[in-house]
């Protein structure tokens, strides 16, 4: 058979199941865009190429499969960066398929190119430059394979268009496999592992203070489940990192909730006085550990991850497993169970931590929480100032029973939040029940992630509700994407935290740089009620309207989308708050 380079990447990227993608055409991605018209994807026109990685993040964060991005050459391309380093940054699997000027123009400065293999090649997990349409043929597979193997992460596929526009002739498609044509490499040899669960088994049993630690490599049903039981055999004190968060569920009476530097105080006591840290899918980063010679001083440390790279990176571990958890999580549970029916106890009761640590989990949640407005309102807290406004972590504690009294279940929600004071208390307060319903910026921060990674989520879980908690800061890098938000009529609530700042910026200034606010405060504001007027979604306010719920979680004259404005204290802070060099233990509460 004889096809164009541009019609062999539509017909692969339908045996690869691909239904959607999202992107912005351009003169170098035309001939790839004409075949896509012809073909049966849906194509999500976005504001902003930045925004199409970050749709195609909500779509595979949600899935757990590799979700596909489209740009042209230069500017294109190079908006679309961002996205990818954060899809890396996360081990999110994304493709993206970038349009290059043609091959014989490359490295003339012709217009609009750049170097997008160059400038790609440190934030993918694997870059492709096509040179002809026969390597298409192995190039797309191999692009949604390696971005599923091992430590999932963004791959990148440069097409001239030449390329594209440019016939080859070849007998049958490629078949299409899940193993990975780049043999992941540094794995614990398979007959090492079950010596090394059975030492796991062993420390794990004899420890007085155990710890689990939580990370993203977790966040999927099946290593959800995994924990879950872990548990069931061995109650012991669970934190997580800031992506390890819905993972266990808040529910689980050990669960402390997130470690490091705005972590929740129990946490980092629970970890710091442990005598063994377990950490599943976790790595110890900056954000997590702090002061790393306080973090863990006494502790015995186990790991276990997909990643080679990550184990005795920090810390040295005195075991590690470099395999999925997936997999060998279920077998440390047989050697458990084993161990446990052997000794007749059946199951691990809580350790004296667990309780001791629970118990002021609850009592700093209740502190924060529970405090009233002075008129008596019950929806609300009072912020220390005493402005009479919101306390916002009331507002995000109480956001599921407020979907609720809109009329959706618990289950129907899917959070996602932009980066700064807002993502920390949603990381704090809101009671995740499962994995997958927490899509957030994690380790490289994005402000503008939010509002285009709800709009992916939605794609993707057309039956669930999307919660956007974002601030007006966040909100503004991408707000153009509210106009895509509204062509799809995406089930999203946006809920903006109104201050007026950059809110975690002012913090840090307030407390490290003696309140000296450089370019942290917005002297003007949009409206946000007109602001979604003007792009034809709802609107509520949240300050105004006690019932503001009924607007938000329920489509009315068949729209879909809501904006919703929360005006808060300026003076609210993320609390705790570790100052640098300090241990997580000795944080500002």
């Amino acid at each position: 058979m004889k096809k164009t380079g541009a019609q062999i990447i539509v017909k692969l990227l339908e045996m690869q199941g691909i239904t959607t993608v999202a992107g912005i055409p351009g003169g170098s991605i035309l001939p790839l865009y004409d075949e896509l018209y012809k073909s049966g994807i849906r194509h999500i026109l976005v504001r902003q190429e930045q925004a199409a990685g970050f749709v195609a993040q909500g779509m595979a964060r949600t899935t757990g499969r590799p979700a596909v991005c489209l740009a042209t050459s230069g500017p294109g391309a190079m908006n679309l960066l961002t996205a990818i380093a954060d899809a890396r940054s996360d081990s999110i699997p994304v493709v993206a398929i970038t349009g290059q000027v043609n091959t014989a123009l490359i490295g003339t400065d012709a217009f609009q190119e750049a170097d997008t293999f160059g400038l790609s090649f440190p934030i993918t997990k694997h870059s492709i430059m096509v040179k002809s349409p026969e390597e298409l043929l192995t190039a797309v597979p191999a692009a949604f394979s390696i971005a599923m193997a091992g430590r999932p992460g963004p791959v990148l596929i440069d097409v001239p268009r030449d390329i594209q526009t440019a016939s080859c002739e070849f007998d049958d498609w490629p078949e299409l496999s899940s193993s990975n044509p780049y043999k992941v490499r540094f794995r614990t040899p398979e007959s090492d592992i079950p010596a090394l669960l059975r030492k796991f088994c062993d420390l794990l049993l004899h420890s007085r203070r155990p710890v689990l630690y939580v990370g993203g490599g977790c966040n999927s049903p099946a290593g959800a489940q995994s924990l879950r039981r872990f548990l069931e055999l061995f109650r012991i004190p669970v934190v997580t990192s800031l992506t390890g968060i819905p993972v266990v569920p808040r529910s689980y009476t050990g669960n402390l909730g997130m470690v490091g530097m705005h972590g929740m105080y129990a946490a980092d006591c629970a970890v710091h006085d442990s005598d063994l840290v377990f950490a599943a899918g976790a790595r110890f980063d900056d954000r997590a550990v702090g002061l790393a010679e306080k973090f863990c001083p006494d502790a015995k440390i186990l790991q276990i991850d997909i990643d080679a790279a990550e184990v005795n990176k920090i810390f040295e571990a005195d075991y590690a497993v470099v395999a999925e958890l997936e997999r060998t999580l279920p077998l440390l549970n047989e050697f458990l169970q084993k161990a446990l029916d052997d000794s007749r106890s059946g199951q691990r009761k809580s350790s004296p931590v667990s309780e001791k640590a629970a118990a002021a989990r609850e009592q700093w949640f209740r502190t924060l929480v529970e405090r009233k407005e002075s008129d008596g309102c019950a929806d609300c807290g009072r912020p220390s100032s005493g402005s009479g406004l919101p306390n916002p972590r009331s507002f995000i504690a109480q956001l599921p029973a407020n979907a609720e009294k809109g009329g959706l279940k618990r289950s129907d929600i899917i959070v996602a939040t932009d980066v700064g004071q807002h993502q920390m208390w949603t990381a704090q307060y809101f009671p995740f029940e499962a994995p997958r319903t927490f899509l957030t910026s994690g380790s490289l921060g994005t402000m503008g992630f939010g509002l285009p990674a709800a709009i992916g989520a939605a794609l993707a879980n057309p039956e669930k509700r999307i919660i956007c908690i974002s601030g007006d800061g966040s909100l503004l890098m991408n707000i153009q994407e509210l106009a895509t938000l509204a062509e799809q009529n995406c089930a999203v609530t946006v809920i903006v935290f109104e201050n007026g700042t950059l809110g975690m910026v002012r913090q840090q200034q307030k407390l490290l740089f003696e309140k000296k606010y450089s370019a942290s405060e917005f002297t003007k504001n949009p409206d946000f009620g007109r602001l979604a007027q003007a792009f034809g979604i709802r609107f509520a306010d949240a300050n105004e309207n006690p019932e503001w719920y009924k607007t938000a979680f329920t489509a009315q004259d068949g729209i879909r989308p809501c904006l919703v404005r929360l005006r808060i204290d300026p003076e609210e802070d993320v609390l705790p708050h570790v100052l640098s060099g300090k241990p997580n233990i000795e944080a500002l509460r």
